[in-house]
């Protein structure tokens, strides 16, 4: 019996995290345009930068899924014809959708155009998928709060052309399928339209009231408690499992995230989706190298969880022995040219980095290679012993070929949120 391979589907926050994610192996990628998308703090694509995502991706065999599922309101729906026009007239793929009103106005205006049904929709039953499938949705993206083994019942009862996507990496919202009404109750700042503030990941104290009337703090350690900390999906062991439960496409969060984020992330899986092909052309078990397994901690990330992919994680879902992100490395350049002869990269740097420095490379379908910097010059001709300034154009000594886009990493000890301006 042959075995469908799933896409791979990666966020892309604007146009350098979009031709990265595609460069790095990922099928298809999600974003937003201007507006009704539920990262109104990503960078997000005016319709000229839409058009030219379109073609970077229609040129590589990669799809483009355009976001529209903001909780919408009347006013947001006059401007909704235009935008939907849009988008279709810059070729993406499909439309993410959630409302009901927005389903109707594409109907209407865009109706040659796939719609994907969000996240934020809560489907969690075969029912629910069927009611949507009548309403013209080509593809559910399931409710994070459903199980492998109930997704595979689900789609027993399914249409086979109604495909089923599901999240596999990144950030768990402490909500219902994101649906979060945290952010909006403290800070005026609705998530369910794009602004989230992300409460439920700062630090707070917990306190118990007195019969004196005073307030005494609750605390895990120095720092304060975490109690709504989640950790971060991952669920690249299981790939196995997942396609055979019907899903055929898989998810990575992440749309604000850095380029070196979206990088590795997509890498890794890349690989171990090609090893998956390969175990089953060569007749044995799946297994992810550890190389590959070794790149997701190189990753910013809290500690990993498998969400409810095996059921409720209860507290083994949440994070409060510490808060903030770790990762084991930083990004310290990105190739811009590479001059074989002469065995020199010219760079732009992100993060500091010395002369004599052991830096790995990251490049598509590529790791464990590295090299020791031999000698940093910048655009005047100067020699420097380090990069204190951010984005510089420098050229550097390097004996392992490289490629435009390689990312160059400097690997360390488990970092902290603040200790770098742009994480892997």
């Amino acid at each position: 019996m042959k075995i469908a391979m799933p896409e791979l589907l990666a966020p892309a926050g604007n146009m350098e995290r979009l031709t990265t994610a595609i460069d790095y192996g990922a099928d298809a990628v999600y974003l937003g345009a201007q507006s009704m998308s539920l990262r109104n703090y990503a960078d997000n694509f005016t319709p000229e930068q839409l058009r030219a995502g379109c073609e970077y991706a229609h040129g590589r065999n990669a799809k483009v899924y355009v976001a529209c599922n903001a909780f919408a309101r009347d006013e947001d729906l006059k401007d909704l014809p235009e935008l939907l026009t849009t988008i279709r007239t810059a070729g993406a793929d499909a439309l993410i959708v959630n409302d009901p009103g927005v389903i109707r106005v594409a109907r209407k205006c865009v109706p040659d155009m796939p719609l994907h049904l969000s996240t934020q929709a809560n489907t969690l039953n075969s029912e629910a998928a069927l009611f949507w499938y009548e309403q013209g949705v080509k593809r559910i993206i399931l409710a994070r709060e459903l199980s492998i083994k109930q997704i595979k019942a689900m789609r027993q009862r399914l249409p086979e052309d109604l495909e089923l996507e599901m999240f596999v990496h990144g950030a768990m919202c402490v909500s219902y399928s994101g649906r979060c009404l945290l952010s909006n109750y403290i800070n005026g700042r609705d998530s369910n339209r794009g602004e989230c503030a992300q409460p439920c990941r700062w630090q707070y104290e917990l306190r118990e009231k007195g019969s004196n009337g005073e307030y005494f703090t609750i605390e895990q350690d120095e720092r304060g408690s975490f109690i709504m900390n989640s950790r971060d999906m991952r669920l690249i062991e299981y790939i196995p499992e997942i396609v055979d439960a019907g899903i055929m496409s898989l998810k990575i969060e992440g749309r604000m995230k850095s380029i070196a984020y979206v990088a590795t992330v997509v890498n890794a899986y890349r690989m171990a989706i090609d090893e998956y092909k390969r175990s089953i052309d060569e007749g044995r078990e799946y297994k992810v190298p550890a190389s590959v397994m070794r790149e997701l901690e190189l990753a910013s990330h809290r500690p990993y969880t498998t969400g409810f992919a095996f059921g409720n994680p209860g507290a083994e879902g949440q994070e409060t022995r510490s808060g903030g992100y770790v990762a084991d490395g930083a990004i310290a350049a990105v190739v811009i040219s590479y001059d074989g002869k002469t065995g020199t990269a010219f760079v732009a740097q992100r993060n500091k980095f010395y002369d004599g420095e052991e830096l790995s490379i990251l490049s598509p379908g590529d790791i464990g290679r590295s090299f020791k910097v031999s000698g940093i010059t910048n655009e005047a001709g100067e020699r420097v012993q380090s990069t204190p300034h951010p984005k510089e154009k420098l050229y550097i000594g390097c004996k392992q070929e490289l490629k435009p886009g390689d990312i160059l990493r400097k690997l360390t000890e488990k970092i902290g949120r603040a200790s770098c301006r742009e994480r892997v």
